[in-house]
């Protein structure tokens, strides 16, 4: 992936608020005074109805999902997503043959590996290993966490070179590491992806839409990551969910992501909008149906 560092969402977007306090000079340095006991309990009672409003809010739009086609989850679309992502990603459709790839592609995030391009400096490897550690103790990659957590954000390789490669590749030969990295795959980017474009109202082809530029963008509040992308996307287009045309939500969507791409990255090559998911649309497959024949970075695919 080609983003910068951001803060990883599993489930639902966030807008993050900033709340600056303004203190009397000194104030900092003097002890904080106790609240009083009416004022915690409004807050707590803003919390608890904050909390109740979220949870009525999941449990309708988990309603909405559960009376929905699967679309994008289905086991056949799926596998059609991963082979997607991994021909932009590793220039192969043969997803389950790069669980062990690692390699730093220049590109200021560090080494990118395995399956869906985890990076050293954009949080999601790190997350990936602290996860699988949890699970496995005394794996090979534990040992490199403290220098994963002091990489993070950074294109750096403190710490991390000469062995962090190869223990990745060793590693990725075991089930139970490639069963992590799908794991990982699915509860940061997929399902988040798959759920939103649902509320949406996007089909199959914008459920993937989603799916690949969260994976590309990142799932976080930066000005580059996926959410602050749709905002801007929804002051052009409605989606298909508050009454809008869904070629024209994509079309505006597909805009909006490429010219974010060419903003961070002004030489990129933009083959996975150009000449994948634009010529889909373009086509009227919003169910993206099968055969399908797209080109990425001038090589041609095929999946029927």
């Amino acid at each position: 992936m080609k983003r910068a560092g951001v803060l990883f969402l599993a489930v639902v977007p966030v807008v993050a608020t900033a709340v600056y306090f303004v203190l009397p000079s000194g104030a900092a340095d003097a002890p904080a005074a106790p609240a009083p006991a009416g004022a915690r309990s409004s807050r707590d009672d803003a919390k608890d109805r904050a909390e109740q409003d979220h949870e009525q809010q999941r449990d309708k739009d988990d309603e909405i999902i559960a009376s929905l086609p699967p679309g994008l989850a289905a086991p056949a679309k799926e596998e059609l997503a991963h082979r997607l992502v991994s021909s932009a990603e590793h220039s192969t459709t043969d997803w389950r043959s790069t669980y062990g790839m690692i390699e730093d592609r220049d590109d200021d995030c560090g080494y990118t590996a395995g399956i869906i391009g985890f990076c050293t400096g954009t949080h999601d490897l790190l997350t990936l290993v602290e996860h699988y550690t949890e699970s496995h103790p005394g794996n090979g990659l534990a040992r490199y966490l403290p220098a994963l957590r002091k990489v993070d954000g950074t294109d750096s390789h403190e710490g991390l070179d000469p062995g962090f490669t190869d223990a990745w590749k060793a590693e990725s030969e075991l089930p139970e590491f490639r069963a992590a990295q799908e794991e990982e795959r699915d509860r940061v980017y997929f399902e988040p992806a798959v759920r939103l474009a649902k509320l949406d109202g996007l089909g199959t082809l914008g459920q993937f839409v989603y799916y690949d530029a969260m994976v590309f963008h990142g799932t976080g509040t930066d000005e580059s990551g996926f959410y602050a992308l749709r905002e801007r996307v929804l002051r052009k287009a409605k989606t298909p969910a508050a009454g809008g045309s869904e070629k024209a939500y994509l079309d505006a969507f597909l805009d909006v992501r490429r010219a974010t791409m060419l903003t961070r990255y002004p030489d990129r090559d933009t083959s996975r909008v150009d000449t994948a998911q634009r010529r889909f649309l373009q086509a009227g497959n919003l169910a993206l149906d099968t055969p399908l024949t797209w080109e990425m970075y001038g090589d041609s695919y095929t999946s029927s």
